[in-house]
């Protein structure tokens, strides 16, 4: 090789990189720190990121499992039993489904990396995958880094932000590899009646698609409501996947835990996957997270209770400007359609944060059939969200 060839070799990303869209929370990132830099006070309603403190019994029990030295090495890939155990127990007491802890569960380093590993694990290059639109990114992402393709499917708000099944071509149904689904649903906090769950199960066992369901807000309810898990579905067992978070049930975002669960073949290939790639979560995490599984009610309930009570002020405060904002029975979110005389979920956005110092997320981060909305998420105390619809009636913002 030529020496002027060298020196015109280009060092390239992957095209797997290359081809991935933008991640708009970065953008996000960026343009909160740009405001924060001109000296504006932003109010970030943004990221999902809770604002409250882990549990103090979680904290404890992490603090004492730091100080021994046998929690200092690589942990269990798969997670250890005694956490696989309260998992176990835990799903039985609270969705009273049973799961064996030795061949059906596998810990995760947050339910965002489980997620991006299954559709690695499963999804050869060209593969198609069934998701919904909007969507958490990662539930399409790792299907494109997979280099598998996305086939969209349009969450409705005449169809309560339910997957029409009738909407899935059947060429496309007899091809797909994957579906994901999220219920109670970020970022439209929709939530699934059993039937629609029901249906979703026979249509996956009719083409033999594996059923990924994103439950990271299964604990996130309000007025007595209570989500089903997939596996409280007949049938389910046998093509289905559930993925846990610690991260809004618990306040453990930055702790990184998450679980999934299913049948042996399922998880092992999950698992197969993940000790390729990492060592699993750390043994002082998973203590932690035993203690989350088992300590008192109470603790979720508190949480609960507050996201409860700031979901009231932030409800009548866009529906008193003209927004339509109903109260959803689940997650922490609202999904509200961006006025008429903006073009782009982005350019809404942008105006927001320059003229109240207010962020909030584009539509456009959930998929490009969502640019007509923008999210919402009750991460700030109601003091701070008062002063945002302060700061709102001042601006003159209203929908028209």
């Amino acid at each position: 090789m030529s020496q002027e060839i060298i020196e015109n070799k280009k060092i390239q990303p992957s095209e797997r990189i290359l081809n991935l869209p933008k991640y708009i929370f970065a953008q996000l990132a960026e343009l909160k720190q740009e405001a924060i830099n001109k000296g504006i006070d932003v109010i970030d309603m943004s990221i999902g990121n809770p604002d409250g403190a882990t549990p103090d019994p979680v904290v404890k029990v992490a603090l004492e499992a730091i100080q021994n030295p046998q929690n200092h090495g690589y942990p269990n890939f798969r997670g250890k039993i005694e956490l696989r155990k309260a998992i176990a127990d835990w799903m039985k007491r609270r969705y009273f489904v049973e799961v064996n802890p030795e061949k059906e569960v596998q810990t995760l380093i947050g339910e965002k990396e489980g997620l991006a590993n299954i559709a690695l694990a499963y999804t050869n290059p060209q593969d198609t995958n069934i998701i919904p639109d909007p969507y958490y990114p990662v539930l399409c992402r790792g299907t494109l880094i997979a280099g598998g393709i996305p086939y969209f499917v349009k969450l409705k708000e005449e169809n309560r932000f339910l997957i029409d099944l009738g909407e899935i071509p059947t060429d496309v149904a007899k091809k797909a590899k994957m579906f994901f689904i999220n219920y109670p649903n970020n970022p439209t906090g929709a939530v699934a009646p059993k039937s629609f769950l029901q249906d979703v199960v026979s249509f996956c066992r009719e083409y033999n698609i594996l059923l990924i369901s994103d439950l990271a807000y299964g604990e996130v309810c309000f007025s007595n409501y209570r989500p089903y898990s997939i596996f409280n579905i007949e049938g389910a067992r046998d093509i289905a996947m559930e993925f846990h978070s610690f991260t809004k049930t618990f306040n453990m975002a930055g702790w990184r835990c998450g679980f999934a669960i299913g049948k042996e073949e399922f998880i092992q290939n999950l698992y197969a996957m993940k000790s390729n790639i990492d060592y699993g979560t750390s043994t002082i995490v998973q203590d932690a997270c035993i203690e989350a599984l088992t300590m008192d009610d109470s603790y979720v309930k508190g949480i609960m209770d507050t996201y409860d009570a700031r979901r009231e002020i932030v409800a009548q405060g866009f529906n008193n400007l003209g927004f339509y904002a109903p109260r959803s029975d689940a997650t922490m979110y609202f999904w509200i359609k961006i006025p008429s005389k903006f073009k782009t979920s982005m350019e809404f956005c942008k105006y927001l944060l320059e003229k109240t110092g207010v962020l909030v997320t584009p539509g456009s981060a959930f998929g490009q059939l969502s640019d007509d909305r923008f999210r919402v998420s009750l991460v700030q105390p109601i003091l701070r969200l008062q002063e945002v619809f302060k700061r709102f009636k001042e601006a003159g913002i209203k929908y028209e």
